[in-house]
Formats: structure tokens, sequence, C-alpha cells
């Protein structure tokens, strides 16, 4: 056959001038086609025996395959039915255990004069390379999941601003069926990218052996030929799918063909149609990505008489292992030394969670999600709670502190104010003036009790004036009250004490120094 790829539209017109009675040299003059060229495809055309009619019912890609063979293949029966074996065979080849080694015996069962195993071999090469020159590789059913990002991204405008932001392309297919989903999203960052694996997933409606990343960033933290380092996060949603990370090989582009195979014809199928349109959210984005998407799926293989989704149905949907009930939540990480009082803080949200009071000191290791947070102290978890998004908060297990420190659970900055007030309004104002001064209140807990004792040990008419005699300073502490009671500063009335004169001392320089 010619070596130039030739329109099939120029193939339907040799045919039907031949059909019309022309001649060979009239329709290789009017076509500007060699003598050669027309007498290849109207033998092709008769030893194939076909119809006018037949050849214009077919598409393009199926007119290809069928003119991009040589008559010599044709003609012998041999090679004919070899071909028509060798689709059936690709998708045997995908299931777990089968080998070609057993295909050919398969097939020479069927055919007793059939081709010996090495000439076996060469034509379904020969094969394969004709109708997919990118699938060298024999892929097994629910065995990997190849996933990428598109070099081309794609952008939305923001309708507040008519800022034009990049997003991008992700896209992931299925080795044996090449059942392929994609999105955008906003990054290439961890959580982006995370989010967009486990889309993938459910939109697989089961997950494969394996998950085959290239070596960027969120995936892969340092690459090596032997012992790559996964991300921490992407080995978390492995954990949680019950797959494992088998990152492409550096420098190896076979590991990753299939994915970029997949993002080139996307580029044509998906990029084509939206390059003209502007999309104002992610969202509407996504929704035309994916209504693309599904007209892909749907379209005949190359030379196969089944597209994608009928593959990914028939062959390797039953071959995923089943979907968790729970959908992935990303865990974060952070250090902290457990305080005196038996607690964490989470830095994230400033707030507190309780450990065994074992642990008081003890420097220990959160995982956090959105809606718990684990503690744990070399491997072993210690305490789970729910998470508080609330600041300043103390989230207590009452099992987990010391008996004796057991009542500290119970108080709280509204405790205090009541109790305060209950003595007079004077001394729930400095209560409330303490633990506003406080980072946090919690810290001014003790000072609260230690203050609100003095009711017991000094009569609640004194306690009244120091906290009275401590506003007019706007010293806020335990320190300040302590001091005007053990000096009886509590007893001098405000009027005296602002009245009376410095008492005459030595040491004492007087207003008339400065004279």
């Amino acid at each position: 056959m010619a070596n130039n790829t030739i329109d099939m539209n120029k193939i339907r017109k040799v045919i039907k001038l031949h059909c019309g009675g022309k001649s060979k040299l009239f329709i290789s003059k009017y076509l500007s086609l060699s003598r050669n060229t027309v007498k290849q495809y109207i033998s092709l055309f008769e030893v194939l025996g076909l119809s006018l009619e037949s050849i214009n019912q077919k598409t393009d890609v199926e007119l290809d395959a069928l003119f991009s063979q040589s008559t010599e293949e044709i003609t012998t029966p041999r090679i004919q039915k070899v071909y028509e074996f060798f689709p059936q065979m690709e998708r045997e080849l995908k299931k777990t255990g089968v080998t070609m080694y057993g295909m050919w015996e398969r097939y020479i069962s069927l055919n007793a004069d059939g081709f010996r195993i090495s000439q076996f071999r060469f034509h379904y090469f020969k094969w394969s390379n004709k109708v997919n020159p990118v699938m060298h590789m024999i892929h097994k059913a629910g065995d990997k999941m190849y996933v990428d990002y598109a070099g081309k991204t794609l952008s939305i405008v923001d309708k507040s601003t008519s800022e034009i932001k990049e997003v991008q392309f992700f896209v992931a297919i299925l080795g044996a069926s090449q059942y392929t989903y994609a999105e955008a999203s906003m990054s290439q960052q961890k959580e982006d990218f995370v989010a967009s694996v486990e889309n993938a997933i459910r939109f697989f409606e089961g997950t494969p052996a394996a998950i085959v990343p290239d070596n960027l960033k969120s995936a892969v933290i340092k690459s090596s030929r032997f012992e790559p380092t996964i991300n921490e996060t992407l080995a978390d949603l492995a954990e949680h799918y019950e797959t494992t990370i088998l990152p492409a090989r550096a420098y190896r582009p076979r590991d990753k063909s299939l994915v970029e195979g997949a993002v080139k014809i996307l580029y044509r199928r998906i990029y084509a149609n939206l390059k003209d349109i502007e999309f104002f959210s992610l969202e509407e984005l996504n929704q035309t990505i994916w209504y693309l998407l599904d007209d892909h799926n749907n379209r005949k293989l190359t030379g196969r008489p089944y597209s994608r989704f009928e593959l990914f149905i028939e062959d390797e949907k039953h071959e995923l292992q089943p979907l968790p009930q729970e959908r992935f939540e990303i865990k974060y990480h952070s250090m902290a030394t457990v305080m005196q009082n038996g607690h964490v803080q989470l830095s994230q949200d400033k707030n507190y969670y309780s450990v065994p009071y074992q642990y008081i000191k003890k420097k220990v290791k959160l995982l956090y999600t959105t809606s718990t947070v684990e503690i744990y102290f070399k491997y072993n978890r210690i305490a789970t709670h729910s998470r508080n998004p609330k600041p300043y908060i103390y989230t207590t297990n009452p099992e987990h502190l010391a008996s004796t420190h057991q009542f500290v659970s119970e108080w709280s900055a509204f405790r205090f104010i009541e109790w305060a007030n209950s003595i007079d309004p004077s001394v729930g104002e400095y209560i409330m003036q303490i633990i506003d001064s406080r980072s946090h209140p919690e810290q001014a807990y003790k000072s609260c009790l230690g203050i609100l004792s003095f009711e017991k040990k000094v009569g609640t008419e004194r306690l009244i004036n120091a906290c009275k005699r401590a506003l007019d300073f706007k010293i806020y502490n335990f320190k300040t009250i302590n001091n005007i009671l053990e000096n009886s500063l509590d007893k001098i009335p405000f009027e005296q004490e602002k009245e009376q004169d410095l008492p005459e001392h030595n040491n004492i320089r007087g207003k008339h120094y400065f004279n």
C-alpha cells in the first residue's frame, strides 16, 4: 500500500468512479493519485466483496482499517483467520493468568493448519501495532490506574473581578479497558491531587490493585530508581482504599505511555470544544468536561467493534475491588507536648484535647481530619476526639484525668464569673477582667480560684473592697489582691488615700528638691 496516508474521501471517490465505469487512468488523473495506488484500492474493494453502499456507510476509521491491509493478507485464508482471532485474544490477555502461549494453544486447537507460535506472535504484534500503535504493553483487568496532569491548562473567569484563573486538567485511565476519567482542579497541590485521584476511583466504582502516578511532588516526595518516597497523604489514601502506589519510573516513557496517549486524545476531543467557551466556576467547567468525556468513552476503539465503556463493563469492572463506604479524609500532622493539665494543643484551631494523665510532659503526634483528632505516642494511639473548630475550647474525657485532678474538668469562665457575681458585682467585674486579660481563659482559672477563696479567709467585705481597689489600679492578677489584703489597703477609704501626704523621711527628696 502507498506509504503516504490518504484522505478517506478520496478512497470513496475511487470506488464511486470505478463503480461508475471510469477507467483507472481517468481516476488516477482526476484524483491526482498514482495508477498503482488506484489499482490497489480497486483490487482490495473487489477482493473484500463490498458494495458501494456498504463503503458509504462505514466511518473513516473503519474504512482506514479495511484499506490499510494488503491484498495478499486478505487473500490468504490463514492470515485472515488469525487476524479474526486477535480482537478476542486481546481482551482475554487482560485477564489474570491468561498468557499468549495459552491463547496460541486455543487458536491451534481451532485451526489445525494455523501458524506456529513464533509466527503467531509476529502477526499479533503486527496487528496490535496497526490498530493501536501506542498499546505495546499488555494490561491486566483491574490491575492499574494511571494518573497524570495535562501539560496545557484550562481557565475559568471570576465573575466579580473578571480575572482569568488557570486550572489544571487531571486525567486517569484504567490500563485494560482504557476507560478514562478527567476533571479540572484548582491546582496540582497535595489536597487537590488526592481529591482528584479519589474522584477517579469513585467514578470507576471500584479500586484497582495499584495506582501509577507520574513523579510529581504531590505524589512522590523523593524519586528513586529503587525505593521512591511516597507522599504521606497519598499513602494514607492508598491504605484507605486498600491499594498501593507504584510511581512511574523516571526516564521510562512506557510506564506512563497509556495516560499520555489518553491526554493527547482528550486534547482533540475535549480541549477543542472548550477553547471558545467562557466558564465562571469549576463546577460549570467540569460538567462540560464530563459530558464530552462520556462521548469519548462510548466511541468505538480504533480497529475494534467495542468502546472503552463496553470493555470496562464486560471485562474490567468486576475485577476492581469494592469501594469502602466512607470517603477518604486527608489527615494533617502536628507535634505537641502534653501540658501539666493533661491536654495537648491543636495549634491549627488553638483548642485543647485530653490524653491519659500518664503522658503528661510527653511529646505526642496529632493526626487530624475535618472531623476527628487522633493522638499517638510512639506509634500507639492514646486518644481519639471529635474535632471542635471553635478556638480556646477544652475537649476532655474525664477518664483521662487523674482522680485528684478530675474536678478541674468542671472549671469554666462562666462558672467563675457566676460565682464572683454572687459575692458582689465588683468582684464579678474583677474576675471578668482577669479572664479577658489572658490569651486563653484556662490561664486565669487558678488565679480566679485563689481570689475567690479569700472570701473564707478574710471575709466577704474585705474581698469586695480589695477588688474595688484593684479595679481602680487597673491591675488584674491574684498577686494584686493578695498584696492589698496583706497590707490591709482594703481598710483605707478611697478619699483618705487620695488626700494623704507623703510621710517625712530623710530618703524622700520632696518637691522643693526640683526648684
